[in-house]
């Protein structure tokens, strides 16, 4: 008989908002329509930030006008870049010399900005301290700021993780360096590309499992000199410094990790037939697409194109009986951030899906390994943790019990995925804060009742 672990066994970090605004979804009846998804916060925060490093003006279109990256926004600002809103999605972005900002560098809950920014000021040579919610504040950056040490930086945080407030340190002098990525992060990647930018001469980092590439295509966008050669599972990436690099025209396509909430309760609310236009299919950014299809989710993709230098199409997404897989652990850095809203699609399948390798969840928002299970259990479905090993029990269509009030820590993706959980269950799912939803879809409960969802 399959195990529902015992909520004792479950560990957080007491992260709380202190006005919290709960909120509760249940079963209504079909989704229906056209989702209109927000821009891709990964490439938003990167258009930022390499606009705030270029020489001349950056213009980006369908930005995400998201809390996270409105913080990176004002931490480019503070650095000394101009950063201006023209109008809904349209930034213009003028580039300057960093200088050590007089004041913290305040990045909300911003983990892909404040990580990124790190790197990019190490790569400067210049310092400035970070700080941010009390969600960030509990994340480890040692994993970030360690390697950044082979280009000379050194920096001054709280504890062994270096949780912030932490302040980093530039060299005067950046030699170039060969670094090993010890950890399958697209974040710890990036800081070191940024880093690598104000040295002197060619940096290679080398990842034995693939990431997200939109530093590195974002990057050749903006001028670098960068080349990416395969090395057996990864890749080895050079890119010769230093560099001053170009503004240039930044288009952002639609975010698929945003898209992954509707796309989901899509499937597993019965009778649901819903499109979402114009969302990437990068390869490294669409694992999730890839898995639901294989658990037998009536995904069809049309309008195949490119922009940007970025695969994107249309997506219709109708009701499936879902079936329970095995999720490799290689398919993990293209999924990452969509764990918490597969583990709920694979309580609606029948049969065991098994997760692989999420040990990367431990470092994010919150432990969102642990969060999910909390989740789960709360809502009556079975599941077994084993080491970074997630097995979800599944129950079929109709067979989630649901009726739990699920603690998000803070975490936007908890709320989210246990809101779309509500939608499909026996009875109602609530969540007990949603305002940190706003960090990277503050478009979502529109979007949802707009389909026909119950939030209230």
């Amino acid at each position: 008989m399959p195990r529902l672990a015992p909520a004792v066994k479950v560990h957080l970090p007491a992260m709380q908002n202190p006005d919290p605004s709960p909120r509760r979804a249940r079963q209504k009846g079909p989704l229906r329509g056209t989702a209109t998804i927000p821009g891709d916060k990964s490439i938003s925060q990167r258009a930022i930030i390499l606009g705030g490093l270029a020489t001349g003006e950056t213009r980006i279109t369908g930005l995400l006008e998201s809390g996270d990256v409105q913080s990176t926004a004002g931490a480019i600002r503070a650095l000394g870049a101009t950063v201006t809103r023209d109008g809904p999605g349209a930034w213009r972005v003028t580039g300057a010399k960093w200088a050590s900002p007089a004041e913290p560098l305040d990045f909300g809950n911003s983990g892909t900005g404040s990580r990124l920014v790190m790197g990019a000021v190490a790569g400067q040579g210049i310092s400035a301290t970070f700080t941010g919610d009390a969600s960030l504040r509990s994340r480890p950056m040692a994993r970030v700021l360690d390697p950044l040490k082979a280009f000379g930086a050194t920096y001054a945080g709280q504890g062994a993780k270096a949780l912030m407030p932490v302040t980093v340190q530039g060299a005067k002098t950046i030699p170039a360096a060969d670094v090993t990525v010890a950890t399958a992060s697209a974040q710890v990647k990036s800081a070191l590309l940024l880093a690598a930018l104000g040295a002197t001469g060619t940096s290679r980092i080398a990842q034995a499992t693939l990431t997200r590439d939109h530093s590195e295509k974002m990057l050749a966008g903006f001028g670098a000199n960068i080349t990416v050669t395969p090395d057996g599972a990864g890749e080895v990436i050079a890119i010769a410094g230093p560099v001053q690099l170009k503004a240039c025209a930044v288009e952002v396509p639609r975010d698929p990790s945003s898209a992954a909430f509707p796309l989901v309760a899509a499937l597993i609310v019965p009778g649901s037939e819903i499109t979402l236009p114009n969302i990437m299919l990068n390869p490294r950014r669409a694992g999730l697409i890839e898995t639901l299809i294989e658990m037998g989710g009536d995904i069809t993709i049309s309008n195949r194109r490119t922009s940007g230098g970025e695969a994107i199409g249309d997506l219709i997404v109708r009701a499936s009986k879902l079936k329970g897989i095995e999720v490799p652990h290689d398919r993990a850095p293209s999924m990452i951030d969509e764990y918490p809203i597969l583990a709920v699609a694979a309580a609606f399948a029948t049969g065991t899906t098994a997760m692989r390798g999420l040990e990367e969840l431990r470092v994010k928002e919150s432990d969102r390994l642990e969060a999910v299970a909390r989740g789960l259990t709360l809502n009556g479905v079975p599941h077994t943790i084993a080491g970074d090993d997630l097995l979800v029990h599944g129950m079929g269509q109709d067979g989630v019990p649901g009726g739990g009030t699920v603690p998000t820590h803070m975490d936007h993706r908890i709320a989210m995925a246990f809101l779309t959980m509500g939608m499909a269950a026996q009875n109602p799912v609530t969540v007990d804060d949603v305002t940190m939803i706003a960090t990277s879809f503050p478009e979502y409960e529109g979007l949802m009742l707009n389909l026909g969802a119950d939030l209230a």
